[in-house]
């Protein structure tokens, strides 16, 4: 359920779950946005602050939507009102000649502007005459210099802000015809704040005058906020105090989140560059009292119900919660999955405090847990879901609770409804979905956009019945997009206001159409177009060559309309922006409108154009999308039909920004923007009281009836509306707009979808699947119950239609059959096929067919142990083992009924994760000889390990279950050998070189006694003490560097041992031969012999290197002839041989011998010596180093039998523990 987060950003497989496209507009409500101006982050999308979360999540689920509760958004200036990062449309000639004021965006007139005489205007007489809409002449083309111009975040001069205020009041009555209408309206400059490029704004709405505005300068190079203010307004935005003085003057604040219980209580967060704190006020914003934090808050999220609780989220991941609104914190869990807290759910959860989470484990995992914000100890946490789920897929939304897990690959879904056990989600059986996402949970029932293995930029949408369980295909192809934070957005958008009526934008033979059902998904049609466009001309367009697009993007900025808007105070009325033709179309686009739910159509502008509904839907404000400024408004009160054109400021003015949510009630309007590139934030705000003129009346309203397509019922009602009559200029109250009628109908074929498994052919007809079998029961009907048998059909969710076909369709009961155990499986929970010596094991015991309560399973585990059961019922939260032993284990599952059995078998592999590897290599090898190498793990174990050998450069390994390799060089040089290996997902290595040569001899070394005390027995030290020793046989012997190899050994005494190289130039090489090698030898002897060779370890401790009392015949290699070296090689083999009786005849210690036996055993094992001439030298293995004596004779046989000088790289005699503890 990932990025797409983000944040992999959270949804079913490969992206957060989150709620799109039906529900963001409620999200903005709670939320909020940022107006920013300065960088952006590409065409209308500015860059995210890198320290903070953006004030509004990818859209989430709705019960997170407080966790950024009237967190207001962000106002960015230079994206100019409604500016998005799509497509921008081409400008568009408008509709008739008319004035233009300098300095202003031009723009087309709207539908039905015209002289009008029978309305008055605001203070007028009847007499008077309306003043002229003004039909403005195209408009320029769109761009972005500005936002550009301020992109250099030079800063301003800052004051001491009293703020300037303009008033503009309203036109007398009587003035001249062409007098312009006026909106009284006064603007507020924030003096001082011309450099912040970003703005907060909270509006607390309901018998609240109060408005808090948060100016920043944000650093987009440091990431962080530099500069803020804090305005507060008394009187609706007419003036405002600027509280940076209460707050603390050097205090830099980042974020201002409301209470959504209580909007009195305010929190402001310091930004955390700076310091970890938090001002909390009680009174709307008027005092601030201030608590130091040790965490650093990332999101907030108040309970829903309880105004004081809230949980923090901190930036290193750790959930805290708080009783007192902030003042104490108490750590709750840490590694909790970013955005993956909710809080209870009222009348579902037993506790008003209990939270719900998901936690992340050390190996990659997550888990569900719950808890109380008081008691959350390790002891007091409970987990409704025993297996461990993906990594950002937890959603609990209203009654329903998601998960995912992934296992071979594929992923499953469940569902918990009600708080109920989970269930796994039953999509049709080959749709494999790669993505999902909850785009909604309304009325009792769960939409889902399936993206499936063979869609890219689509979506399937899936609806669900009420238990959230069996999903059934609604639309294909429905066209998604990314949103400006990345977040995935499904092109579906319900109508608000009336259930049942979506618009979805379907791809089509790579073109995009707008469709619409009136029966939540059942039945879907183009959108008829319009007959006439905006200059009255024949519009031409025939189904289904031709229709109507919209686009169906919700608004990301709550401070402009979005594309589309309708609101449930004003049923029917759809405002859009579009285009008529064979497809959705990005230029030549218009807005359109619908009043009767979108049966049918009119454009009222033909370009594009935020549009607002006011008093509760009464009335339409529109504002032109432009960069450019602007001083007119447009209003109407007739749905669009005719529009009064409105100056709301004397000066044009770079509109960012309208707050509108909160004056639907009040009548007023709050506009952001400047009077110039560098100027302050201008807050204008727009009273509309005076153009009513009244409360309206029962005269004033009308009636209207809901149809589809000529057909009264909808969703199984007939339902008639309310609305204001068009033209009647009064306001409207809170119950004002509604249903004056509701009555079922009779239940026809159109009330009824297909249900799970079943498919709707050409003749409307629900037949079953090619995968489906009707004839099988739920795998929960036990012989002699009963059960609920499909016809094919259910009734739409919320649909209320009674009698009429509705018998014929519903589900008949019919007992339930016995059936024989099919489709056994067994797994474990985690989905792996490794678990850890020592640890619970769970597996699951899953069967496709078969009565569950009558069916007795057996599991064995493969290690002598199994348990029984007599059903089902005790094995759904798994079955835990503890394996005491590493190794291989077949685990069997076994169902029987008395109508049959089944069988389920999972090989397991149990392991003891290593820790330590050492490669065993000899120093030196003879090329195109066979080289023994081998791999000692530690601990050692009995389970199966893979070993992967790496040699030289090659690009791809050797691949072995043994320890052990035989190898052969076939070039001279430096070579790399690496072993890696693999238990369980623990994968090790170690690494080794060895040096290849044609020939070569070696002699064994030691040392006076006293560099015994100075030796720590580490790899480093005896790598820096061969390398000195190398250099003072060098300066004794004036032997070329480069023929000489000193290895020292790893143990007490110190040795080592000393190689003698041939030439690495070849021309010196064919020049001589292996006997130069003897005279070589004979003069380091000569220089050992006198004591010449020496180093001074440090001052005062010089340190003789000798040649060992018994040295071991040299090496020659292995041509023909030197009979002479043959006869030596015989006399050592015979000399050797005849110790080797005498040691372990009599067991005598001799001196040097110690070094190959007396080794302390937690030095790292490292080293071994030359390899042998011989094609036949043994291996030595780590069973092999058990005793001491027994080991020194091994060692010894290996230098006799392969008539080589061999040290066996033995640091350890003692017994290598084996991983047994459980």
């Amino acid at each position: 359920m990932e990025a797409a987060r983000t944040e992999r950003p959270a949804g079913w497989p490969g992206a957060p779950l989150a709620r799109t496209g039906l529900l963001l507009l409620s999200t903005w409500v709670l939320a909020g946005a940022e107006i920013t101006w300065g960088a952006t982050g590409g065409r209308g999308r500015p860059a995210a602050p890198a320290s903070r979360p953006t004030a509004l999540p990818p859209l989430m689920p709705r019960s997170l939507a407080s966790q950024w509760p009237e967190e207001p958004g962000m106002a960015r200036r230079g994206a100019a009102l409604g500016h998005r990062s799509g497509p921008d449309p081409l400008p568009q000639p408008g509709g008739g000649r008319g004035e233009k004021k300098q300095g202003e965006a031009a723009g087309p007139s709207p539908a039905g502007a015209r002289w009008e005489q029978d309305i008055l205007a605001p203070g007028k007489s009847g007499g008077a005459r309306r003043s002229r809409r003004a039909q403005p002449p195209s408009a320029l083309e769109r761009g972005n210099s500005w936002a550009t111009a301020l992109g250099d975040g030079s800063r301003g001069n800052r004051h001491v802000a009293k703020g300037l205020r303009e008033e503009v009041k309203a036109p007398r009555a009587g003035g001249a015809a062409a007098e312009e209408l006026r909106l009284p309206s006064t603007s507020f400059a924030l003096t001082g704040d011309s450099a912040h490029n970003q703005a907060m704004v909270h509006w607390s709405g309901h018998n609240s005058s109060v408005i808090l505005i948060l100016t920043k300068l944000y650093d987009f190079n440091l990431g962080s906020v530099t500069e803020s203010s804090l305005w507060r307004s008394t009187d609706y935005g007419t003036t405002y105090e600027k509280l940076n003085d209460k707050v603390g003057l050097k205090t830099v604040l980042s974020y201002l989140y409301v209470n959504p219980t209580n909007k009195r209580k305010i929190m402001l967060l310091s930004d955390p560059e700076m310091e970890s704190s938090i001002l909390i006020s009680s009174d709307e914003g008027a005092t601030y009292q201030k608590y130091r934090l040790t965490f650093y808050i990332q999101s907030l999220l108040f309970h829903p119900k309880q105004e004081d609780w809230v949980l923090a989220y901190s930036l290193d991941q750790k959930l805290y919660s708080s009783m007192d609104f902030g003042r104490r914190w108490q750590l709750m869990h840490e590694r909790i999955t970013p955005n993956r807290f909710y809080w209870s759910v009222a009348g579902l959860d037993k506790e008003a405090d209990l939270v719900h989470m998901e936690v992340r484990t050390t190996d990659g995992y997550a888990h569900y847990l719950t808890c109380r914000i008081q008691e959350c100890a390790e002891t007091t946490r409970s987990g409704p879901f025993a297996r461990s789920i993906d990594i950002s897929s937890l959603v609990v939304q209203d009654e329903y609770i998601f998960i995912q897990v992934t296992t071979g690959g594929r992923a499953s879904y469940y569902v918990s409804y009600r708080r109920e056990a989970f269930t796994q989600i039953k999509l049709p059986k080959y749709s494999l979905p790669k993505d999902m996402h909850i785009i909604s949970t309304d009325e009792n029932q769960v939409f889902a956009a399936v993206q499936e293995w063979n869609q890219n930029d689509t979506y399937n949408l899936y609806i669900s019945d009420t238990r959230g369980i069996y999903f059934t295909l609604a639309m294909e192809n429905i066209k998604s997009t990314r949103g400006l934070m990345g977040n995935i957005i499904i092109e579906l958008y319900e109508v608000a206001g009336i259930k049942g009526i979506f618009l979805a934008n379907k791809k089509v033979d790579d073109q995009v159409k707008t469709y619409i059902t009136y029966n939540k998904g059942r039945d879907w049609r183009l959108l008829q177009a319009p007959d006439m466009d905006l200059r009255g001309s024949p519009a031409h367009c025939l189904l289904p060559f031709c229709s109507l697009h919209l686009h169906l993007q919700l608004s990301e900025n709550p401070y402009s309309s979005g594309r589309i808007s309708s609101k449930a105070t004003a049923p029917g009325l759809v405002v859009a922006t579009g285009n008529i033709g064979p497809e959705l179309s990005y230029t030549d686009i218009g807005v359109f409108i619908s009043s009767d739910g979108g049966n049918t159509w009119r454009q009222i502008f033909d370009e594009e154009y935020n549009v607002w509904f006011l008093d509760w839907g009464g009335a339409l404000v529109a504002m032109k999308h432009t960069p450019l400024p602007v001083r007119h408004l447009w209003v109407s009160f007739d749905e669009g039909h005719s529009w009064d054109q409105y100056g709301f400021t004397s000066v044009p003015l770079f509109v960012d920004g309208a707050l509108v949510e909160a004056g639907v009630e009040t009548q007023i309007m709050t506009v952001f923007g400047h009077f110039s590139l560098r100027s302050e934030w201008q807050l204008v705000k727009v009273d509309y009281r005076s153009i009513f003129s009244r409360r309206c009346t029962k005269e004033d309203y009308q009636t209207w009836h809901l149809l589809n397509q000529g057909e009264p019922c909808v969703m199984g009602e007939r339902k008639i509306f309310k609305k204001r009559r068009p033209g009647a200029q009064c306001a409207l109250g809170r119950d004002s707009s509604g249903t004056v009628v509701s009555e079922p109908c009779v239940c026809a074929d159109w009330d009824f979808e297909c249900d799970y498994g079943y498919e709707r052919h050409g003749d409307s007809q629900c037949v079953p699947a090619f995968w489906y079998n009707p004839a099988s029961p739920s795998k929960d009907c036990s012989l002699g119950q009963s059960y609920l048998n499909s016809t094919g059909y259910r009734r739409i969710v919320s649909n209320n239609c009674t009698d009429g076909l509705r018998e014929k369709y519903t589900a008949k009961a019919q007992m339930c059959p016995g059936k024989a155990p099919r489709g056994l499986h067994v797994l474990t929970t985690d989905g792996r096929l490794v678990a850890e010596q020592g640890h619970n094991a769970t597996f699951i015991v899953l069967m496709e067919e078969g009565d569950l309560q009558r069916t007795n399973i057996q599991l064995d585990f493969g290690d002598g142990i199994a348990v029984s059961y007599a059903n089902f019922s005790p094995i759904e939260d798994g079955i835990k083992h503890v394996y005491k032993s590493a190794g291989i284990f077949q685990v069997t599952a076994y169902a029987e009924n008395s109508l049959g059995s089944d069988t389920a078998v999972l090989f397991l592999h149990v392991v003891c994760p290593v820790e330590h590897v050492h490669l065993r290599v000899p120093f030196v090898a003879i090329r195109n000889k066979e080289v023994n190498i081998s791999a000692v793990v530690w601990p050692s174990q009995l389970g199966t390990l893979t070993y992967f050998w790496w040699f030289g450069n090659s690009t791809k390994p050797l691949i072995t279950l043994d320890s052990s390799i035989s190898f052969t060089f076939l070039a001279e040089g430096t070579n790399t050998i690496t072993v890696q290996v693999a238990a369980g997902n623990a994968l090790i290595q170690d690494t080794k070189d060895i040096a290849v040569h044609e020939y070569f001899q070696s002699q064994l070394l030691s040392f006076s006694p006293n560099l015994d005390y100075h030796n720590p027995d580490i790899p480093e030290w005896r790598h820096d003490i061969g390398n000195v020793i190398k250099r003072a046989l060098v300066k004794v012997t004036s032997v070329p560097e480069d023929q000489i190899l000193v290895a020292v050994f790893p143990g007490l005494p110190t040795s080592a041992e000393l190689f003698i190289l041939p030439p690495r130039n070849l021309t010196e090489r064919r020049k001589g031969n292996e006997g130069d090698l003897e005279q070589i030898v004979e003069i380091l002897f000569n220089a050992l012999n006198q004591n010449l060779v020496q180093f001074e370890l440090k001052p005062g401790v010089q340190v003789i290197v000798y040649v060992t009392q018994l040295t071991l015949a040299p090496l020659v290699d292995s041509s023909a002839g030197h009979s002479s070296s043959a006869m030596l090689m015989l006399l050592s083999v015979v000399f050797v041989g005849l110790a080797v009786f005498l040691i372990y005849k009599f067991k005598r210690k001799i001196p040097w011998i110690n070094i190959y036996a007396q080794v302390q055993h937690d030095k790292e094992q490292e080293m071994i010596g030359s390899v042998s001439q011989s094609e036949n030298a043994p291996k030595i293995t780590l069973s092999d180093f058990t005793e001491p004596e027994e080991l020194l004779d091994k060692e010894l046989d290996t230098r006799v039998i392969g008539g080589i000088a061999t040290i066996a790289n033995s640091e350890s005699t003692k017994e290598i523990p084996n991983c047994t503890s459980v």
